[in-house]
């Protein structure tokens, strides 16, 4: 414990996080992507650290970076710093009244293309001193951790020290290219997605989409491809690689696409979340209104 305790005091922030990088990375190259530095500035910071705690945090092996034991002590004490320096930040920005400065948001590339693009041009027209850092993602970003100020999602969120806000609900069905219909024909809801090539997302995005698409089993279908963005999706289905499960309100839109099977479809709802410490920060309410008039 007391070693903890002295371990704690000697770990200076900004050495500590690029340690929390490799930790977590485990590859001084994923940390420094991560970290937005350059490899040799986290291997540098990573020695200052194991010099000024006299400990050697990480065994170098080929396969990458493992801690040892005083690493995971190194490791708890650091999540606690973390934990308190993006507190600290958030009660700032959270006091902060001024309509400028830079506001994360993360989001999906589907969403960005369809409605939070618009929002960011909008906001810039009414508050030109407030600049949008765009997360373009399908995972999950960590407000609690300071990955983003804002994200919409399509999943409710339950922690308790996040707030949230229902943007809409929409469906999403099936679609074929025009190219792929001439060659193989139509599905017939009997048989279900049998003998047909489907593309869908990765299981990692979408968990569901391993057995169904738009509530249509897939099993007997050919996956010809799978994807973790929506555009790549839409864009698969397209070149005719297959049939597909895509928002309604993008693909209908889509003269080269048709919806099949419409009695099938897939409902999600859309959330606009944000860390309650951040409620009362200017610019990140500004963001979050233009977002929420986009949407409407």
């Amino acid at each position: 414990m007391q070693r903890l305790v002295k371990m704690t005091m000697q770990m200076d922030w900004d050495n500590t996080r690029i340690f929390l990088g490799i930790y977590r990375a485990g590859t001084l190259r994923g940390a420094a992507a991560q970290l937005d530095i350059d490899q040799a500035t986290a291997g540098r910071r990573l020695a200052a650290l194991e010099a000024a705690l006299n400990a050697k945090l990480f065994l170098r092996t080929p396969s990458g970076y493992v801690p040892t034991p005083a690493g995971e002590a190194a490791a708890r004490s650091a999540e606690k710093m973390e934990q308190a320096a993006h507190q600290l930040q958030r009660e700032m920005q959270g006091i902060d009244n001024r309509l400028a400065g830079v506001v994360r948001v993360a989001t999906t590339d589907t969403m960005a293309q369809h409605f939070v693009i618009d929002a960011v041009q909008a906001l810039h027209r009414q508050h030109p001193d407030i600049r949008i850092q765009l997360l373009v993602t399908t995972s999950v970003s960590s407000l609690t951790r300071r990955e983003a100020d804002l994200a919409i999602r399509t999943v409710r969120p339950t922690e308790p020290d996040l707030v949230s806000r229902h943007l809409a609900r929409r469906t999403s069905g099936l679609y074929a290219s025009k190219k792929y219909l001439k060659q193989h024909g139509p599905p017939a809801l009997a048989d279900g997605l049998t003998g047909h090539d489907i593309v869908r997302f990765h299981a990692a995005v979408m968990t569901r989409q391993v057995t169904h698409l738009a509530g249509i089993p897939v099993a007997g279908a050919r996956v010809t491809m799978e994807v973790n963005t929506g555009l790549a999706l839409q864009q698969a289905v397209r070149a005719g690689l297959g049939i597909g499960e895509l928002p309604v309100h993008m693909a209908d839109g889509d003269p080269q696409l048709v919806r099949l099977l419409p009695e099938k479809a897939h409902q999600y709802d859309v959330y606009l979340v944000m860390h309650g410490d951040l409620h009362r920060s200017a610019r990140v309410r500004a963001v979050a209104d233009a977002i929420v008039a986009s949407v409407r």
